[in-house]
């Protein structure tokens, strides 16, 4: 099956290679019994995004700061032991973190072209534009998609690929899943390709808590905005001043967990699949995972799907990992 061209964001949009339940299947299946949960990609539209760059900024989230740190100390190193013909980035966003690579790339004159692969359109045709006017001799190729639909239908590599996943998205898959995410990254790789990963680590409770519960209460505003998400899309009527944000580790589980907890009993109409949920006091909805790592454990993840380790960087206190793999 071949993808199809879309001329309106000069890009290409990637055919699923596996169906992926709507809004409406995921609320019905995963809200109307416990324990209840949402999944997390439901937090984005242009609100949810638009505090996800907050977060970012709040003192107490550490991860995005220290892989840029990472990436701007370590890209020169990381494109000249792999030098990729094409960089593909699953899950770019607006490719900040990224240039940081394309900088290092111009340092050390070596060319390449960058294929951005994200589900928002418009997103990846603002984000392609202004790397293409910042990098000219950048070749950009917009793929739009959703990554967890499968990768069957990316269009053939133009060289040896870089694949890049940034930001610890990992860590919102669960230990079972973030292998068979990792095996199908590995499926589509040719011997000799390479793929960038970023970790979040394992570390004091104190600092992980406090990175999803920041002071100015922007992580809460983040997690209750998915509220409004399922009253616009599916006609229901949440009243987001009836929960409350509650996120913390869970050490058995070795991750963060976001949840939304009912402050008093009621009921929420959901008009477009004509069902009505009741929570009682209390009863909390998962909305986020976020498993943290060990490097022994992720370095022996990577080797069971057939990856070779050849760098990793981290910072002084291990905070956070980037890890650089080879297929074999």
């Amino acid at each position: 099956m071949q993808p199809e061209t879309t001329t309106a964001i000069s890009g290409i949009q990637i055919r699923p290679g596996r169906r992926i339940p709507g809004l409406d299947e995921d609320v019905r299946r995963g809200l109307l019994q416990p324990p209840r949960s949402l999944p997390p990609k439901y937090f984005y539209d242009a609100r949810g995004s638009e505090l996800f760059d907050r977060i970012c900024d709040t003192p107490e989230y550490y991860p995005t700061r220290t892989e840029a740190a990472l990436l701007r100390e370590h890209s020169g190193e990381i494109v000249m032991q792999t030098r990729p013909d094409e960089i593909i980035e699953l899950g770019s966003g607006t490719s900040g973190k990224t240039r940081h690579l394309f900088n290092a790339c111009e340092d050390h004159n070596h060319v390449c072209s960058y294929a951005p692969f994200d589900v928002c359109a418009p997103m990846l045709q603002e984000s392609a534009t202004l790397i293409s006017n910042d990098y000219q001799w950048l070749q950009v190729t917009p793929l739009v998609g959703d990554y967890s639909a499968g990768l069957d239908n990316l269009p053939a590599g133009k060289g040896s690929r870089l694949f890049v996943f940034l930001g610890g998205t990992i860590g919102n898959f669960n230990r079972d899943e973030a292998r068979s995410f990792i095996r199908e990254i590995k499926s589509t790789m040719q011997p000799g390709e390479h793929l960038l990963m970023g970790v979040d680590r394992i570390k004091d409770t104190e600092v992980l808590n406090a990175a999803y519960n920041d002071a100015h209460g922007v992580t809460a505003e983040f997690n209750l905005n998915v509220l409004n998400v399922i009253n616009r899309e599916l006609n229901a009527n949440f009243d987001p001043s009836r929960f409350r944000h509650r996120a913390g580790f869970n050490t058995g589980a070795r991750q963060m967990e976001m949840h939304l907890e009912s402050t008093c009993d009621q009921s929420i109409s959901i008009e477009a699949i004509d069902a009505t949920l009741d929570m009682s006091e209390g009863e909390r909805i998962l909305t986020e995972i976020s498993c943290k790592y060990e490097y022994d454990e992720f370095s022996s993840l990577l080797q069971d799907c057939e990856l070779e380790l050849l760098n990793h960087y981290e910072p002084p206190n291990r905070y956070y990992s980037l890890f650089l793999a080879r297929s074999t």
